[in-house]
């Protein structure tokens, strides 16, 4: 991924107890950090091992500031940061039917799905099957068996199950895909990284009782979302 140094696969030779303290210590960063601050995300990122959703040559990584390599097609695990980078400003609390696109490892919906808890619903998206079929052993190995998890273009929505109070794109975007925005009732956010100028923001949608309000919270680097709004299909870099 551009602007990141992917450390070398090594054997795994951490324990669990060394994962689970370090766990612990990067939740502990974060709050230091100011990027989390909900009690249920906070939760949510130490139950979920994260460790569990990374290929073996990379397990020791886990906790580390950095993405690593999936099976797919250019597809990485996002830095922990990324996380509540995401779901604080978007707001992701129980109760909420969620759809996320980009599934990547599964780690983000399993953590999601903690946040939502038993009421809450979480819909994972992924346009690529080797991507999917490595989250959906992921998630069910480690009890996610619930996440309902779709093989297809995200930018296309999953009308089956709409509408839903929050969805996040986690790839980057030309522009964020009509058929999400349509989803948007009020009281309702998206989430999600867009390309403008050869910046990449990470751009939040809100829509409330005299509109849709957009913010930029920062930049970022995210790898390209693929199908039909993907970031090379309308030829933005």
């Amino acid at each position: 991924m551009q602007g990141w140094v992917i450390p070398p696969p090594i054997s795994p030779s951490k324990s669990k107890q060394d994962l689970a303290r370090e766990r612990l210590a990067k939740v502990a960063w974060l709050i230091k950090k100011r990027l989390l601050t909900s009690e249920r995300i906070k939760q949510a990122l130490l139950k979920v091992p994260r460790e569990e959703f990374i290929p073996a040559q990379y397990r020791d990584y886990a906790y580390e500031e950095v993405p690593l390599p999936l099976p797919g097609e250019s597809a990485t695990i996002s830095c922990p940061h990324s996380y509540p980078l995401f779901y604080e400003p978007l707001g992701l609390d129980q109760g909420h039917k969620y759809l996320e696109i980009g599934l990547g490892s599964g780690y983000g919906a399993a953590v999601a799905r903690e946040v939502v808890g038993e009421e809450g619903l979480v819909v994972a998206m992924d346009i690529d099957p080797l991507t999917f079929a490595f989250a959906k052993n992921n998630l069910e190995k480690t009890g996610y068996q619930d996440v309902i998890l779709v093989n297809a273009d995200g930018g296309l929505d999953y009308a089956k199950l709409q509408p839903y109070d929050r969805i996040a794109i986690e790839a980057a975007c030309a522009e964020i895909p009509a058929p999400l925005i349509v989803q948007l009732k009020q009281g309702t956010t998206l989430i999600a990284p867009v390309s403008e100028h050869d910046t990449l923001l990470l751009v939040l949608l809100e829509k409330t009782a005299t509109g849709i309000e957009r913010s930029v919270i920062c930049e970022v680097l995210y790898v390209k979302l693929r199908g039909i709004y993907g970031v090379e299909q309308k030829g933005t870099n």
